[in-house]
């Protein structure tokens, strides 16, 4: 069955084409220019960091206002769009400002009310050096961006992210795991379960296909579970659930030959044995509209009316033959420089899992069934029609578009 559901998919692969008239008449400037900073952080935060493509590197300033981050574009160039992408410790104001010499500037935007966050600006300016500069800290630590964008073209009202979503709520509890611990009912710490409601230890692939699910949109019969969260030892299941394909974290080329997640693939992400927050654990945590509370691999405490939140991204590059592995990892891979290793050479769809979490205050009584915050992890079955998936790998990943929970931008 494995081999026959692989023939369709490269089948699938070689006849599906980017779909040349949702493509945004725009250029990426920026991307991998060279870029200077006012100050860094630390060595891990180089300004560099911020044009390369990649949302887990960052630039981060010292802990002052008043900070930049300069890209040289080369040439003069004329621009329409920048793209912020803020990290916790984001700028409340700030400037895009231009300049041929890199010496005087001039302020193509301007603003003093900034939530933070992923910031898509409609900037018209022109100039050989474009740059951010932070007036004003949201938060006590410096400023920090994953990524600063600078396109020029003739843009238009397609928005250039690679990303189609489900959202699924919360459907049961189990202490059951059908990845992990397959036919065998209780073997788990007990997990929150979302999209197939059927799922359970001895769930198959084509048990999800014929399942109800609690997913948006409805044909998205995939199974995700996590460990299930308690505050003082009573369950609290999230109330925002939502679940992000995205094509980032490669460069565009690779972006463009993204292939269909496979039918019937399961992947485990983050590390449910983790000891302490720097032990090899990629999940994070923050709070909804409260950036300056900060973020982390463990629980935060987030001010009242916030929410917490919980952020893990899947692995994007698959070895391209199995639809498992013996510790459900090793058949995929995390991107290196923009690209997928040799090692696993099919570059997927990234998978998001997004979870806010009804509790703030004081973290003392929260846990997770796995242990700590930073033993979030995440399952995912995948259970996307054949047919439904490679639509929206073409539609949206592949040409670099955003589109909503019908895969359409």
């Amino acid at each position: 069955m494995r081999k026959a559901l692989l023939t369709v998919l490269a089948v699938l692969g070689a006849f599906l084409v980017t779909s040349g008239n949702a493509q945004a008449a725009e250029t990426l400037l920026s991307q991998n220019r060279p870029a200077l900073a006012s100050s860094t952080e630390n060595a891990g935060t180089p300004a560099a960091a911020a044009v390369d493509g990649n949302n887990g590197t960052r630039w981060a300033s010292t802990f002052a206002d008043n900070q930049w981050l300069r890209i040289d574009l080369g040439s003069t160039q004329s621009f329409n769009r920048v793209q912020l992408r803020w990290e916790a410790a984001y700028a409340k104001g700030f400037r895009i400002e231009t300049s041929n010499t890199g010496n005087e500037w001039i302020s193509a935007y301007s603003t003093t009310t900034s939530a933070g966050g992923d910031q898509n600006l409609a900037v018209s300016g022109s100039g050989r050096y474009v740059r951010v500069l932070v007036t004003e800290r949201a938060t006590q630590w410096g400023a920090s961006l994953w990524e600063f964008q600078v396109y020029g073209g003739t843009g238009g009202p397609i928005v250039r992210v690679a990303e189609f979503l489900a959202d699924c709520a919360y459907t049961h509890r189990l202490p059951d795991d059908p990845i992990v611990f397959p036919n065998m009912p209780g073997a788990s710490h007990m997990h929150s379960f979302f999209g197939a409601t059927v799922t359970n230890a001895n769930t198959t692939v084509d048990d999800l296909a014929n399942s109800p699910t609690s997913c948006n949109p409805a044909v998205d019969r995939s199974s995700y579970w996590v460990p299930t969260f308690y505050s003082n030892n009573q369950p609290v299941e999230p109330t925002g659930t939502t679940f992000y394909y995205l094509g980032e974290g490669v460069r565009d080329d690779v972006i463009a030959r993204t292939q269909p997640l496979p039918y019937g693939l399961r992947i485990v992400a983050g590390n449910a044995k983790a000891t302490g927050p720097s032990d090899n654990t990629i999940s994070r945590w923050s709070c909804l509209h409260a950036g300056d509370a900060g973020a982390g691999h463990d629980f935060i405490t987030c001010p009242a009316g916030s929410m917490l939140e919980s952020y893990l991204d899947f692995p994007q590059c698959w070895n391209g033959r199995d639809l498992d592995s013996a510790d459900h990892k090793s058949h995929m891979a995390y991107p290196v420089n923009g690209d997928c290793p040799a090692t696993h050479p099919v570059p997927v769809p990234k998978l998001r899992q997004v979870l806010r979490y009804p509790v703030n205050g004081s973290t003392a009584g929260f846990r997770l069934a796995s242990g700590g915050g930073f033993t979030m992890h995440g399952d995912f079955f995948n259970a996307w029609p054949v047919d439904e998936m490679a639509r929206r790998v073409n539609d949206c990943i592949r040409p670099i578009i955003k589109c909503g929970a019908d895969g359409r931008p």
